[in-house]
C-alpha cells in the first residue's frame, strides 16, 4: 500500500507538539536564519544576481518548502552547488530566462514528487556524487577569488580556464585589507568548532568581520558600497512573461536545475535523519521543493521589473 503524501509538518503535529519542542526549534530558527541570509547574499552575489534576491529566495522558498517538505529538519534555500549552473543561464538567457527555467524546474519536480520517483535517486553511485560535488566546490572556490582578494576586475569570465587567466592578469590589483579580512573570517569558521559548537563559526566570522571594519574603518568593500541599499520588504508576487520559445530554450538548465536540486535535498535530509533518527517522505520533499521553486522566482522577478521601471523613470 502506497503511504499517501503529506507533509512532514502535519505528522509531527499530528503526534504532539510540546512547548518544549517549540523553544528548541526556535532557538535553532533564530540561529539559522541569522547564518543563512548572509550566506544567501553571497550565493546570489557569485551566481551574478542582486542581494536582494538571494534574501527573497531564501524568505520565500525556505518557509514554503518548510511548511509543505517531507522532512522534519530541512532548511531550504540558495546553496552553492547552484551557483555555477545560475550564473551561465544569467549570463546567456537574462533575469527571465533565470525566471523561467526555475519555473520549469519546480514543475519537474512537482512532477517527480507525484510520479513518486524520490525513492530512485538511492539509487544513485556514490562515486558519482562525491566527484559532481567536488567538482562543484573547485568551481565555487574559483568563482570566490576576486573577492577574496580584492581585485579590480569589472567583469570576470564564467569559463574555468579564461576566469583563472583574468585572476593572473589582474593580480597587481589585489587589496591587502581584503585577503586580510577574508583569510581571518575563514580561520574563524574553521577553528572556532574548538571552542564552542552551539554557536556557528561562520556567525562569529560575519559579526567580528562587521564590527572591525567599522570601528577601525578597514577600507574594503561592503554590501552597501557595492550594491547599494538592501530593500528592507519583500515584494508583491508577479508572474514573470512566459513565452514557448524561452521555455524550449531554457528547458536543458532547468532539468539540471531540477536534478540537482532533487539530489541536494534529498541526501541532506538522508544525512538528517541518520543524526536526529527519524524518516522524511522524499516524494513530498520533492513536490515542497517544486512549489519552492515556481513561488521563489515570482518575487524576485518582480524586484527586477522594479529596478527597470525606476531605472527608466531616472533615465
Amino acid at each position: 500500500m502506497k503511504k499517501r503524501l503529506e507533509p512532514k509538518l502535519l505528522t509531527v503535529l499530528r503526534r504532539g507538539y510540546s512547548q518544549k519542542d517549540f523553544i528548541r526549534d526556535l532557538t535553532a530558527g533564530v540561529i539559522v536564519g541569522i547564518v543563512a541570509l548572509p550566506l544567501a547574499i553571497a550565493f546570489a552575489i557569485a551566481s551574478g544576481v542582486k542581494p536582494e534576491q538571494g534574501l527573497y529566495t531564501a524568505v520565500i522558498a525556505g518557509l514554503v518548502i518548510a511548511l509543505l517538505g517531507g522532512s522534519r529538519t530541512q532548511v531550504s534555500g540558495p546553496t552553492g552547488a547552484f551557483i555555477v549552473i545560475i550564473y551561465g543561464i544569467v549570463q546567456k538567457y537574462g533575469y527571465e530566462g533565470l525566471a523561467i527555467a526555475t519555473l520549469t524546474a519546480g514543475v519537474l519536480l512537482i512532477i517527480m514528487g507525484i510520479a513518486r520517483l524520490g525513492i530512485f535517486l538511492k539509487f544513485i553511485p556514490y562515486p558519482v556524487i562525491v566527484g559532481f560535488t567536488s567538482g562543484i566546490a573547485v568551481i565555487i572556490f574559483s568563482s570566490q577569488i576576486r573577492d577574496f582578494l580584492g581585485l579590480s576586475i569589472a567583469n570576470v569570465p564564467a569559463e574555468f580556464v579564461e576566469k583563472w587567466i583574468s585572476y593572473a592578469e589582474n593580480i597587481g590589483s589585489f587589496n591587502p585589507n581584503a585577503l586580510i579580512m577574508g583569510a581571518v573570517s575563514l580561520l574563524i569558521i574553521i577553528f572556532w568548532g574548538r571552542v564552542t559548537r552551539k554557536i556557528p563559526g561562520s556567525l562569529v566570522a560575519i559579526i567580528l568581520a562587521t564590527l572591525a571594519v567599522q570601528m577601525f574603518n578597514i577600507p574594503v568593500e561592503t554590501i552597501g558600497s557595492r550594491f547599494g541599499e538592501v530593500p528592507s520588504q519583500i515584494p508583491a508576487p508577479a508572474m514573470p512573461s512566459i513565452s514557448w520559445s524561452l521555455i524550449k530554450q531554457t528547458f536543458s538548465p532547468a532539468m539540471t536545475i531540477a536534478l540537482l536540486c532533487a539530489i541536494e535535498s534529498l541526501l541532506s535530509a538522508t544525512v538528517a535523519d541518520g543524526m536526529i533518527g527519524s524518516k522524511h517522505s522524499p516524494n513530498m520533499e520533492l513536490i515542497a521543493q517544486g512549489i519552492g521553486n515556481i513561488a521563489a522566482p515570482c518575487f524576485t522577478i518582480f524586484s527586477l521589473f522594479q529596478q527597470a521601471t525606476t531605472r527608466s523613470g531616472l533615465s
